[in-house]
């Protein structure tokens, strides 16, 4: 693991001319360019299926399977301690704290939970398929993240008053010049196949312009799941060993002269739905000062939940917006977190729902 004595180790095997097989994502997703570089150099294979997704054989279904496809989507829950914690916050309405400590009982997260809780491991593996999808150098530095420790048992009530769950989804979508690439909890519908993945599964779909969707789903840790796709490698290497192969499949899909440089749409460019949560004060005129400085800034509102008043504190106010541009929606809600009617920063879900985009 990490990125320091892993990546000694690494080229010193390349430079000897090994093959190597890892599961080290955080190592490939920063520094996997310059890796895969000196792979090709010295006419070795440089394999990673166990990197992303435990063992559902995404690696090998994008370079092998979706060959003949350009791939245009892909959405997926690839982190089983984030998947773990909002399944409890859901089910059995713990709070983020609660979940966490039962998921670090139990083995799920670890003593520091930071990596897989702020999205940061999640990031590290849509780095990698989001380069294998497109034909881009791998890029973690510009996706955007944000992780689930914000998230309340109460947005999960709403979110499904309204037809929704929340997940923490790795997405990215090709875009032409550019793709989109970010991490963060997400609103998708009771009717998504994603949105029934619960416990410490992963799944992920994938778009491609002559299959359609497809979704593969199953363990994306622990130790046999793990020790499947490494193994899987090990083979695959030993295959082409025996047929003096090696290097027949690229191991970032593409060959070295079509890796393009593609930027990652920045997150202020994006159009989606989105889910405002204010704590407000409760007096009259404050749901129309709200509302007026969203149309203020382009934001239309498709529904809206005010709470009656149960004791002399703050309400909540949740709002539903038709698509709204993401650099509007942080210029209104900072304008609003300075007002004296909004009680700290407003809760902000981004929504995937493609039945509102059509």
């Amino acid at each position: 693991g990490g990125t320091g004595i892993a990546r000694e180790f690494i080229l010193k095997a390349i430079a000897n001319g090994k093959q190597v097989v890892t599961a080290n994502k955080a190592l490939l997703a920063a520094q996997g360019n310059d890796l895969f570089g000196h792979a090709r150099e010295k006419g070795v294979d440089l394999a990673y299926e166990a990197s992303v997704g435990g063992c559902m054989p995404i690696i090998k279904t994008i370079r092998e399977s979706l060959v003949s496809n350009d791939i245009t989507a892909m959405s997926g829950i690839l982190n089983g301690t984030c998947n773990y914690i909002l399944s409890k916050i859901s089910d059995d309405g713990s709070t983020f704290e609660e979940a966490l400590a039962e998921a670090q009982a139990r083995g799920f997260a670890e003593a520091d939970p930071t990596l897989d809780v702020e999205g940061l491991d999640t990031a590290h593996k849509l780095a990698l398929l989001s380069a294998l999808a497109y034909g881009t150098q791998i890029n973690l530095d510009d996706i955007y993240v944000e992780g689930i420790s914000k998230i309340t048992p109460l947005d999960i009530q709403f979110a499904e008053q309204f037809g929704y769950r929340i997940k923490l989804l790795a997405i990215s979508k090709n875009r032409g010049d550019s793709f989109e690439a970010r991490i963060h909890p997400t609103m998708i519908p009771f009717d998504n196949l994603l949105s029934n993945v619960n416990g410490s599964l992963n799944a992920i779909t994938v778009s491609g312009d002559a299959v359609g969707n497809i979704l593969l789903y199953g363990h994306g840790a622990g130790m046999m799941p793990t020790a499947s796709a490494v193994l899987s490698d090990v083979v695959d290497i030993a295959r082409n060993l025996l047929t003096g192969s090696t290097g027949r499949v690229p191991w970032l899909s593409w060959q070295p002269g079509a890796i393009k440089t593609l930027p990652v749409m920045p997150i202020a460019d994006l159009e989606t739905h989105y889910y405002f949560r204010f704590s407000a004060v409760d007096r009259p005129g404050v749901l129309s000062k709200i509302s007026g400085i969203l149309g203020d800034h382009g934001i239309s509102l498709k529904s809206v939940i005010q709470q009656g008043r149960k004791s002399s504190g703050p309400v909540p106010i949740i709002m539903l917006t038709h698509k709204a541009r993401e650099a509007e929606v942080s210029a209104a809600l900072d304008k609003l977190s300075r007002m004296d009617i909004v009680i700290d920063r407003p809760m902000l879900i981004r929504i995937e729902d493609n039945h509102l985009n059509h």
